[in-house]
């Protein structure tokens, strides 16, 4: 039986990034009503070793575009946000999700077995694509979203699990 790894990464991941320029948004908004430039947040982290919030969102974005990208044997594209506000986070996401809605179910679905290979800490790892996708893609892809949200949570946005879940169909 095969999986549908469409419906595990388009549209979770849209969904997701749709999301997080919603929360940006709400950023945004608590900024002007405090009276603070947002600019400041791009640089808010959660504990001192970690990125700040332009990274996190950047690499939630690197993630879904560069999984597809793999999935289907084309190249991963190489855009970096280089956000210097928070509209040139949500422009970055904008572009992701342009990218993404390029797949098609036709094009992803079947790549289970399509074995993979990436860098990771300079060296080149190779494996299938359901792993790739289960134990590394996802994982990362929702660690970092969640960052990017609780950063901006701690920092006084009011945000609360809808704003994390986005519009999700049926409800």
């Amino acid at each position: 039986m095969s999986i549908a790894m469409h419906e595990l990464t388009q549209p979770p991941f849209a969904q997701t990034l749709a999301a997080l320029s919603g929360v940006l948004a709400k950023a945004e908004a608590h900024a002007a009503l405090k009276k603070f430039d947002a600019g400041v947040l791009l640089g808010a982290r959660l504990a001192p070793d970690m990125f700040p919030l332009s990274r996190q969102v950047e690499i939630a974005c690197d993630l879904a575009a560069s999984s597809l990208a793999r999935l289907t044997g084309v190249e991963v594209p190489s855009w970096r946000a280089e956000a210097k506000t928070i509209a040139d986070l949500r422009a970055h996401i904008a572009k992701t999700l342009d990218y993404l809605g390029a797949f098609k179910p036709g094009d992803i679905d079947g790549t289970e077995a399509r074995e993979i290979t990436l860098s990771l800490a300079g060296k080149p790892v190779t494996m299938a694509a359901k792993p790739y996708l289960f134990q590394f893609v996802l994982p990362n892809f929702y660690f970092h979203a969640t960052i990017a949200y609780a950063i901006l949570r701690h920092n006084g946005v009011d945000l609360g699990k809808r704003d994390f879940l986005g519009e999700v169909p049926g409800l």
